[in-house]
């Protein structure tokens, strides 16, 4: 512990230049300002009328009919204006004249357009907008299957859902004509990613009517509706897939395997596109919401890969294991021990195990738990090949669960080692206490609950991976190694990710780094590459944050002596919810000298 403690205080000078940000808060009034309130309520409005898919996965349904065209000039146009108008109103209010808590989210809101304006600077979201992981038209086949955030329980829910599918044809076709833009100007993906995406779209363009992804609504009626209503609805799926969507579809199968392909880039980082570096520069600020630049975290990260494989090879000792940690990590992947399972549900039923296992000791590390329910869930057939273990968040209003997916291709080969971490990073207490916490926080306002900053938000799920001990976990040496693992994967992505999009790495090479220095498997090692050129700096922001956690957790323990209650340490971290970190360490300097004081 003590080495971990010299290694988070050596990096505590990197977050020196966001602490420029802080501002003293003096004759704070007691009364909250009724016209920020507002602004704040017009803000959440505005960005929900922008993006109605996040409304829909909020749980407000009020937009569930509507899909706006995100590539056309005229939504880049008018987006622009909203988030530049937000910031000028926001200058009209004045610190005094705000509670401490509307000075947060003040800072919050002026932090949230800045992003948003400097991302419309670059055309690189307009000229590749598919890609092999993160993209829309995934989170429409998510949506499509039924058992999402769109929901199918009236004629309503299925007209509207008939609706945003005829807007998104649109975009379907827009994408296609903005990447054939992108090929004269030299924004395409790498060639390896786009052989990752043409199967996405070849299941799409090819599968029968009655199998087709897109037409499960049609097989999940309620039983209230009408044989009238059911025919009529068949029949406008059935039109409209066969007229419009699978055509598109295939439009795109064709073009990606043809031209784009063709078009795809040897090389592996953002850098190699117009404007890369600064866009690269852009996505480290975006996501760690630092101002470290690519070298500082790239050092970093061979840091904390050294310190971590000195962690491991206490593992291999403690197991017996003679060879090298190389060794250990291949017999690792390759043990069957470790995949002792040969369905799907023995796997999600281990993972409701380990909640089990853990309750009783959540209370000592927890005041708050959230009330929204939760499950774990296969993830679905489509993506599967593709897909990281995830979070889903519920609903706003608790009706929906939180769902933590974990992709399941194959059980017989599913290896345990890492299930513990996995789990309170994905589940409890990590992105499910988190989200579902600032969702059913009264005193937050609606556009800070839905607000995702990702070095706080897989800053904290990191985190919450070494307090396994503290839950009664990692008491089997492989677990425990499986953190260590999951630590290691996230150092590693400081070195790669930088090393891709700043420094010139290829695939290939970055491919190679990870497995001389962890424990995956060749084919999820792989997978895990491409994700972050797909995009660029988010797989930074986990370690950034939990780094950061974990060194004020260290400073509020060394500063409060006998009065630190790690209850309360947690709370603070949590009840504010997504937040730049240099906001968050301010809150936590403050609470700290507030402890002091009692």
């Amino acid at each position: 512990m003590k080495k971990i403690f010299l290694t988070i205080v050596a990096i505590a000078t990197l977050f020196v230049s966001c602490k420029e940000e802080k501002k003293e808060v003096v004759n704070t009034p007691v009364k909250e300002n009724t016209a920020f309130n507002q602004l704040l309520k017009d803000y959440n409005e505005g960005k929900l009328k922008l993006n109605p898919l996040n409304a829909t996965f909020a749980g407000d349904n009020r937009f569930n009919d509507r899909f706006p065209n995100f590539l056309s000039d005229e939504y880049g146009q008018k987006s622009n204006q909203f988030f530049k108008d937000y910031k000028n109103k926001l200058a009209q209010f004045k610190n005094e004249d705000l509670t401490e808590s509307q000075q947060m989210s003040k800072a919050v809101l002026d932090w949230d357009c800045n992003i948003a304006l400097a991302q419309s600077s670059f055309k690189n979201d307009l000229l590749m907008p598919i890609n092999q992981m993160w993209t829309v038209n995934l989170t429409m086949g998510q949506l499509a299957s039924g058992s999402s955030a769109q929901p199918f329980k009236s004629l309503t829910d299925y007209k509207n859902w008939l609706s945003r599918l005829e807007q998104y044809n649109t975009w379907l076709q827009s994408a296609e004509t903005r990447m054939k833009q992108g090929i004269k100007e030299g924004y395409v993906l790498p060639a390896s990613l786009i052989k990752k995406v043409i199967p996405q779209f070849e299941g799409l363009s090819n599968t029968k009517l009655d199998e087709h992804l897109f037409y499960s609504p049609i097989k999940k009626f309620p039983s209230d509706f009408s044989e009238e209503d059911k025919k009529k609805l068949t029949e406008e799926y059935a039109s409209l897939l066969n007229e419009k969507l699978i055509p598109s579809f295939k439009s795109m199968y064709n073009f990606l395997k043809t031209d784009y392909l063709k078009a795809g880039l040897k090389e592996s980082g953002i850098s190699a596109i117009p404007n890369g570096k600064a866009y690269y520069d852009h996505a480290i600020k975006n996501y760690t919401t630092t101002n470290m630049t690519a070298k500082e975290i790239h050092e970093l990260g061979l840091t904390e890969v050294a310190r971590i494989l000195a962690e491991m090879e206490k593992v291999k000792e403690e197991v017996g294991f003679k060879g090298t940690l190389k060794e250990f990590f291949n017999d690792v992947r390759e043990n069957k021990k470790l995949m002792p399972y040969t369905t799907p549900k023995e796997i999600i039923d281990n993972f409701n195990a380990i909640h089990e296992k853990m309750k009783p000791q959540l209370e000592k590390l927890f005041g708050n738990k959230p009330k929204t329910p939760f499950v774990v869930k296969q993830t679905e057939k489509f993506r599967e090949a593709s897909a990281s273990a995830e979070y889903n968040p519920g609903s706003l209003d608790g009706t929906r669960p939180g769902v933590f997916y974990t992709p399941i291709p194959d059980a017989s080969k599913y290896n345990v080692f890492s299930d513990e971490a996995l789990f309170l990073h994905e589940a409890i207490p990590g992105h499910h206490y988190q989200i579902s916490l600032t969702q059913e926080n009264q005193d937050l306002p609606d556009f800070r609950k839905t607000l995702w900053y990702s070095a706080y938000g897989e800053g904290w799920a990191l985190y919450t991976e070494n307090l396994g001990k503290e839950l009664g976990l990692y008491t089997d040496p492989y677990q425990y190694f499986g953190m260590l693992g999951m630590e290691m994967h996230r150092a590693i992505r400081l070195v790669v990710d930088t090393g891709l999009h700043s420094m010139g790495w290829t695939r290939e090479q970055a491919i190679q780094y990870s497995l001389d220095n962890e424990a995956e498997s060749e084919a999820s090692i792989i997978s895990e590459i491409e994700r972050y050129m797909a995009n660029p700096g988010q797989a930074l922001s986990y370690k950034i944050g939990q780094l950061k956690i974990r060194e004020l957790r260290a400073k509020a323990k060394t500063a409060l002596g006998d009065k630190f209650d790690i209850r309360e340490f947690h709370n603070q971290v949590l009840e504010t919810g997504c937040i730049p970190l240099a906001l968050l360490e301010n809150k936590i300097d403050n609470w700290i000298s507030s402890q002091k004081q009692r």
